[in-house]
């Protein structure tokens, strides 16, 4: 699971640049200058991206080729990818819980698009649903 999109930025006729998601159109956001408006974007989509689970909905696939990558944070992204392999998975989050060695309450914390979860527990989480963490350092767009 990759969690970067391709952003449309454009000049904001009253000053500033807007960003815009063609695959999330629920991330839209802006800023004074164009490095201010790319960090905005990282938070707008991954909000958006959160909300879109938050809702019961599946991610959408990144099919916009041209423009600018944004990736939202690591931590998001560890949680969205611990959602999308449990909503994969089949199992409950009873099952969940029991596979971490944790009460069903910390399960549904994780699985909670909301609320922050320590980056070791989000591994562990999917290491037992059957997938592990790769990590990508790359020039910044």
């Amino acid at each position: 699971m990759l969690f970067k999109y391709i952003a449309t930025i454009e000049d904001d006729p009253d000053g500033g640049f807007v960003v815009t998601f063609a695959d999330v159109p629920e991330a839209i956001t802006a800023g004074e200058t164009r490095e201010e408006a790319l960090t905005n974007a990282r938070e707008a989509l991954g909000l958006a991206l959160r909300g879109i689970l938050q809702d019961g909905g599946n991610l959408p696939e990144p099919a916009v080729k041209q423009g600018t990558p944004v990736s939202v944070e690591a931590d998001v992204a560890l949680k969205l990818g611990v959602i999308q392999a449990f909503k994969s998975s089949g199992i409950s989050k009873s099952e969940l819980a029991r596979r971490i060695g944790r009460e069903e309450k910390e399960a549904r914390r994780i699985l909670d698009p909301d609320h922050a979860t320590k980056i070791g527990l989000l591994q562990e989480a999917l290491h037992v649903l059957g997938m592990e963490v790769t990590v990508s350092v790359q020039r910044a767009a």
